[in-house]
């Protein structure tokens, strides 16, 4: 299986930061080869600190220590929501510049809440939480406490939060901060689209400012919700079709692919090992969420936001595909639906007298790489890992 290019920087910088460890008896041996095989005269002098050295500027050059990537997560804090935040907020490669909220899993006041409960948490009131929009674009919100518990936290009270909400509205600063620093913002929403359609309806201009989106939500083999439409698209479709639509290639990381990546309780073993206040509350979310899965004839529980961010910090753990993809925002029985064309062309029938005749196809655009694959114990064991603080 093939998997997406990764942005990782070079592994073959012997002692550099980037590699994470220093020169052994081997990388040694090999420079000191390296220098005797070496004839000029000039070349004799150059000492093994010098080569070295030059290895360390070459790594420097070559994009070894790469800044981490700024981003920002939209999203309805939920369970997989809150371990998708402390993933990013324990992940070096990223850079959480704000958390915004969005009504689904839970209305917008308790998922505010939320947000700034495990941002204090995780000791991060550096990281900016705003709320955003309360209901979706055309119909009525549909919170999923069935799934979260009482309050999406799987009933777990963190204590008070030490950090402040920001006043601005949330699409407001999604718009400010895109703006603020253009072409380095990763936008991943992994609720329902709202925020992100109402900040690229009031500012179209942010869209090619916009380094990468990396979405949560649909799918192309069937819904979670139903027979058709994954819970984050079905929860506003018309906000999903602006999203899908407005100029960006969407990295679509869906259900389908969260359902094939699912953490067990082998995991949750692993993580009961060391005990912290993220770790803990992230093992009482799990046990939670993986209880109400078996419950429902499922061996584990889905990855779904974490396997989102996942996918931020290193796109190689999923298989990627160029594909063509609208949103279904009226049928009776596939609202929501995320239409995925694997062909990347449309038949085009022409009108003849009374019936129509196909005369070739119609290209299609791709506008969406989609999730086909997803390495899953490798991502579950970062995710573990960096719980852990690894």
């Amino acid at each position: 299986m093939q998997f997406a290019g990764s942005e990782a920087p070079p592994a073959n910088c012997i002692g550099s930061p980037g590699n994470g460890r220093a020169p052994d008896d081997d990388d040694n041996h090999k420079l000191s080869t390296i220098a005797a095989e070496e004839e000029r005269p000039v070349k004799r002098i150059i000492s093994l600190s010098m080569l070295a050295t030059l290895m360390f500027v070459f790594c420097v050059l070559t994009g070894a220590f790469a800044q981490s990537r700024r981003v920002i997560i939209d999203t309805d804090p939920g369970i997989d929501d809150a371990m998708a935040i402390l993933l990013a907020l324990n992940s070096p490669e990223l850079k959480v510049e704000a958390l915004s909220v969005v009504a689904g899993n839970v209305e917008t006041w308790q998922g505010l809440e939320n947000a700034l409960k495990i941002v204090s948490l995780a000791n991060r009131c550096d990281v900016t939480v705003a709320a955003g929009a309360q209901h979706p674009l055309n119909q009525k919100l549909i919170t999923a406490q069935y799934w979260h518990g009482p309050n999406g936290l799987a009933g777990v009270e963190l204590p008070a939060s030490k950090c402040k909400a920001d006043p601005r509205f949330s699409p407001d600063l999604i718009i400010e901060l895109v703006h603020k620093y253009p072409h380095e913002i990763t936008l991943i929403p992994v609720g329902p689209l709202t925020n992100i359609a109402l900040a690229v309806s009031k500012d179209p201009s942010i869209v090619p400012l916009v380094k990468n989106i990396v979405i949560m939500g649909g799918s192309i083999t069937g819904g979670n919700v139903d027979g058709a439409a994954e819970a984050n698209i079905y929860n506003d479709p018309e906000a999903a079709s602006i999203v899908f639509n407005a100029g960006w290639t969407v990295t679509m990381v869906g259900s389908d692919i969260g359902e094939r990546t699912l953490i067990t309780r082998k995991y949750l073993d692993d993580l009961q090992q060391l005990h912290g206040p993220e770790s803990d509350f992230v093992y009482q979310l799990a046990d939670f969420y993986l209880t109400r899965s078996e419950k429902s004839g499922y061996s584990g529980a889905a990855m779904y936001d974490p396997l989102a961010v996942g996918t931020a910090i290193d796109p190689t753990l999923v298989a990627l595909k160029d594909m063509h993809v609208d949103v279904e925002t009226r049928g009776e029985f596939t609202r929501g639906e995320t239409v995925a064309n694997r062909m990347g062309s449309d038949e085009k029938n022409v009108l003849h007298g009374d019936h129509y005749e196909i005369e070739g196809v119609i290209e299609l655009k791709p506008n969406a790489r989609v999730a086909t694959a997803s390495d899953a114990e490798r991502f579950l064991n970062l995710f573990i890992s960096r719980i852990k603080g690894k």
